[in-house]
């Protein structure tokens, strides 16, 4: 697994990079451009662009802190950061999706004076700027499992169509000079960038409260550890992600208390075996006989384990 986990690691790093680098380049060509031509299709474009760009660099920063070694201080490592990145991203997504509808309101009721031709050609780069960044991640990232990687393609594929209605709005203004389809434009592009941002968030806050990750069928993995012969039952089950695609198990197992030591590193070998098909790939287990005092219940129940 680990090797695996370190190429899909260098991949990830290097597409994230590269789309650093493009999008903040042209985040900045689209912002002046949305001064100039007065667009604030383009505007908030260029707002959702900087999004990605700040996404994209974060995430950059949290795989490179990522890989610093666990210490005494964090025994986990620095592996978590990247989910704060995801929370930060999100919430930034949020407040600018709320800051593109306030000044869309204003301008429905008094649409300014638009450089159309200008907001055409800068809008149609954004486009082809947005098709080569999403296949860069599409190509050499993980957009599934990884959500730093995920919340930095989401943001990618709203600027996407975020391009795609400023060009559409361009041409409306240019053919029928309509000038409402400019703020109309923004308030579609803030309505993905405030979804985007509402999942990203609500994942990453998920993972920060150890809850059971979306890849992992708790039902199925106390299945499969009861499965296992020599189990008698297990309590206080823990399964939670340290990050993404790196998710953790722990519990208690009673086993006969007649077991050797040598029977039961086959029992937990066999455990963690079995458990890696679970896509849980850090297991820790606790064995312990009948005699060992412990709850009836699965998940753990601090409570009455206090008044033992």
């Amino acid at each position: 697994m680990g090797h695996g986990h370190d190429h899909a690691h260098t991949s990830n790093k290097k597409a994230l990079l590269i789309s650093f680098i493009i999008i903040t380049a042209f985040m900045i060509v689209e912002a002046i451009g949305g001064f100039l031509t007065n667009s604030l299709a383009l505007l908030s474009d260029a707002g959702h662009m900087l999004s990605d760009s700040i996404s994209l660099g974060v995430g950059l920063l949290a795989f490179t802190l990522g890989e610093r070694a666990a210490d005494r201080s964090k025994t986990y490592g620095y592996k978590r950061f990247e989910i704060l990145a995801a929370v930060f991203n999100g919430v930034t997504l949020v407040l600018i999706a709320g800051y593109i509808f306030y000044e869309a309101f204003q301008r429905f009721s008094n649409p300014p004076e638009i450089a159309s031709t200008g907001m055409l050609i800068i809008a149609t780069l954004g486009l082809i700027v947005n098709l080569v960044v999403a296949w860069l991640l599409m190509r050499k990232g993980d957009t599934k499992e990884n959500l730093n990687l995920r919340a930095a393609f989401l943001h990618v594929l709203g600027d996407l169509l975020g391009s795609v209605g400023a060009i559409t709005a361009a041409l409306l203004i240019i053919f029928f000079n309509w000038g409402w389809a400019d703020p109309l434009a923004s308030v579609i592009v803030a309505a993905l960038v405030l979804i985007s941002g509402w999942r990203v968030t609500k994942d990453s806050i998920h993972v920060l409260m150890e809850g059971t990750p979306e890849n992992v069928d708790l039902e199925q993995v106390i299945k499969t550890i009861k499965s296992v012969s020599g189990i008698k039952d297990i309590h206080d089950l823990h399964v939670w992600s340290i990050t993404s695609g790196n998710n953790a198990l722990s519990c208690h197992a009673v086993v006969e208390g007649s077991l050797s030591i040598n029977e039961c590193q086959e029992l937990l070998r066999e455990v963690e075996h079995k458990l890696a098909h679970e896509k849980i790939g850090h297991v820790t287990i606790q064995l312990e006989d009948d005699a060992h005092p412990h709850d009836e219940t699965v998940m753990c129940c601090h409570q009455s384990e206090h008044v033992h």
